[in-house]
């Protein structure tokens, strides 16, 4: 009986985070699908060939966060409060750093195979949309996962049902956007 007590207070914490995860998916996928992404793979080659990468890293680094997060909560070790804690910094500043060296690796490799296959691309064009994206990515990331983690905690909501949907929807979207975004950017300038 409290096995099933606890799985449906699980499923009860889990659902909301994960129809909203659903919504801004959908979301994502029109992004994905709009005429302004359409073109922005087909004028920079290597684009379609970074973006399945830079999605998935989005939740792979920030989700450790996440996780980090949720463990020194229930450990004690932090609070959730928004106040300068030297716990909580370090990790947003490793998360940020590792977000930032991932994209630019994922540029490099994308060249890489481009010119392996003897397709053109421009290293400088790729690496210049994959800071602008993976900066923007990052400190919008940052900013709303440390708020959901905090504000979920402090309202009884179990911020292990939260991260995985939460961090990963966030990665789509803002991946995903901010791709677009480098893009445009990175056409203006060069």
């Amino acid at each position: 009986m409290a096995t099933h007590d606890s799985a449906r207070e699980i499923y009860r914490g889990a659902l909301p985070a994960i129809v909203v995860s659903l919504v801004a998916g959908l979301f994502a996928g029109t992004i994905l699908g709009s005429e302004s992404m359409r073109a922005g793979i087909q004028s920079v080659p290597g684009l379609l060939l970074l973006l399945p990468a830079f999605l998935a890293t989005r939740g792979g680094v920030y989700g450790s966060l996440g996780a980090r997060l949720s463990s020194g909560l229930y450990q004690g070790v932090i609070e959730p409060r928004f106040e300068l804690d030297e716990r909580v910094a370090h990790a947003i500043l490793a998360s940020f750093i590792n977000g930032m060296t991932v994209s630019v690796f994922i540029a490099v490799v994308a060249f890489l195979v481009l010119l392996a296959f003897g397709e053109g691309g421009s290293l400088l064009q790729l690496v210049g949309i994959m800071l602008i994206a993976g900066f923007l990515s990052a400190l919008l990331m940052l900013s709303v996962l440390v708020t959901v983690v905090f504000v979920g905690y402090r309202r009884g909501l179990d911020p292990d049902n939260l991260v995985g949907p939460i961090v990963t929807t966030l990665g789509d979207v803002f991946g995903v956007l901010f791709l677009l975004v480098g893009v445009r950017i990175v056409g203006w300038l060069m």
